[in-house]
């Protein structure tokens, strides 16, 4: 019985990173050895152990054979005589098919140390088109490293492509498409996982209402990148300069969804796209299982962005109403939020990249100027009380708010 760390962990010390979880596997042992040792078995599919110190998981050598359709549809092979490099080989990429013994040594068949050094993220075997997941998982990887220059090869790019056509990326279930594009949400560069997806052709399998927006034109004394898909990429890269939040990030990717359903004929015009988009997120996030807090910010966004560019040119009762609209007051973490995406979107244009964005800091000091009401002082003032209605209260308030907003906005200015 031999313990081999492997995956992520060689993978990450081999790039210099200081922290990655652990993972073994374990040759030449059954499952009753594994017991035997006090390991507790957590794998339902196959036999997976947790060590009964460290809790790090380890897992019996295995190998696996295509049975069905769908990343689900594998059948696998468990016990003393399947050798690590079997093992190795069923993994998706090389830079994950390298382990390490007990003194450091690396065992390395697939030439995964070597793909480090070039950059590349390559398939191990022609095996990998029997995963339709492994698309996602490439292009996740690509936005995980793609600060560190790593490529899809373009072999492996050849088989993804394969793989989008074949019809297989339909049998992949909501949850675990969603799981792969959070992680690249918060990874450096997450824009690069849907430009890998594209490029691949899965995007417009799984996620059409972002496909369709490549094509689109803009105007473009606003927008000097003209393509609506291009300018949502390049919006994705200020949001991940601006912000390490995944609900910003989603949000900047789905801003302006309602582009994609503009009538030709109003090209590059896209009058109301704001309203236009709600539907389509909410099909999006509906198919996809997306968490409510991704939806709920990424409805503000596409329907009151245009309100933030503006937000220099509002009246102190207009930015009230957005405030309200944003539920600033229960919850005005969702303003910075809110305000982040927008200034996302403006620099997330040709030549915008680096532009100064003051709006934002205009919607921040009249939700503090409006926060710092007394709401209390304010109704002993005017002498209301719960009889005169509950509608007369909020005027009141509202109306000490607008002030003040005004008061506030005016020091802007």
């Amino acid at each position: 019985m031999k313990f081999y760390l492997v995956g992520g962990a060689v993978r990450d010390r081999l790039l210099g990173f200081d922290k990655s979880d652990r993972d073994w596997v374990v040759v030449g042992a059954r499952v009753e050895d594994m017991l035997a040792e006090g390991f507790t078995q957590v794998g339902s599919d196959f036999p997976v152990f947790l060590h009964p110190k460290t809790k790090e998981e380890y897992a019996l050598a295995r190998t696996e054979r295509k049975t069905a359709p769908g990343y689900t549809g594998f059948s696998f092979t468990a016990d003393p005589s399947v050798t690590l490099e079997e093992d190795l080989s069923r993994r998706d990429l090389t830079i994950n098919a390298i382990a390490q013994d007990d003194d450091g040594a690396l065992i390395d068949p697939y030439d995964g140390a070597q793909d480090i050094k070039l950059r590349l993220l390559r398939h191990v075997s022609p095996a990998f088109t029997e995963d339709p997941l492994r698309v996602l998982r490439v292009a996740r990887f690509a936005a995980r490293f793609a600060n560190k220059g790593f490529k899809v090869a373009p072999e492996t790019m050849t088989l993804m492509q394969e793989l989008s056509a074949s019809g297989e990326l339909s049998h992949l279930v909501a949850e675990r498409i969603w799981q792969e594009t959070e992680k690249a949400l918060n990874t450096q560069s997450p824009a690069v996982y849907f430009q890998t997806l594209r490029e691949c052709g899965a995007l417009a399998i799984i996620m059409p209402e972002i496909d369709s927006l490549f094509g689109v034109p803009q105007t473009a004394q606003y927008h000097p990148e003209i393509d609506t898909g291009v300018h949502v990429m390049m919006c994705m890269e200020q949001a991940a300069r601006l912000s390490d939040d995944p609900v910003v990030r989603f949000a900047t990717l789905l801003h302006d969804l309602g582009k994609g359903v503009t009538p030709k004929e109003k090209w590059p015009r896209h009058i109301g796209h704001e309203q236009l988009g709600l539907p389509l997120i909410d099909q999006f996030c509906t198919r996809l299982r997306v968490p409510k807090k991704y939806r709920a910010m990424a409805r503000i966004v596409s329907q009151y962005h245009t309100h933030c560019h503006r937000a220099q040119e509002l009246r102190a009762d207009t930015m009230l109403r957005l405030l309200e609209s944003l539920d600033a007051f229960r919850r005005p973490a969702q303003v910075e939020q809110f305000v982040l995406a927008c200034e996302a979107d403006s620099r997330g244009r040709k030549g915008f990249e680096d532009r100064e964005y003051p709006q934002a800091e205009i919607v921040r000091q009249a939700l503090a100027a409006a926060r710092s009401v007394d709401i209390r002082e304010v109704l002993s003032t005017v002498g209301v009380d719960h009889e005169k209605g509950h509608e007369a209260i909020k005027a009141h308030i509202a109306r000490a708010r607008t002030d003040a907003i005004a008061l506030a906005l005016g020091k802007c200015q």
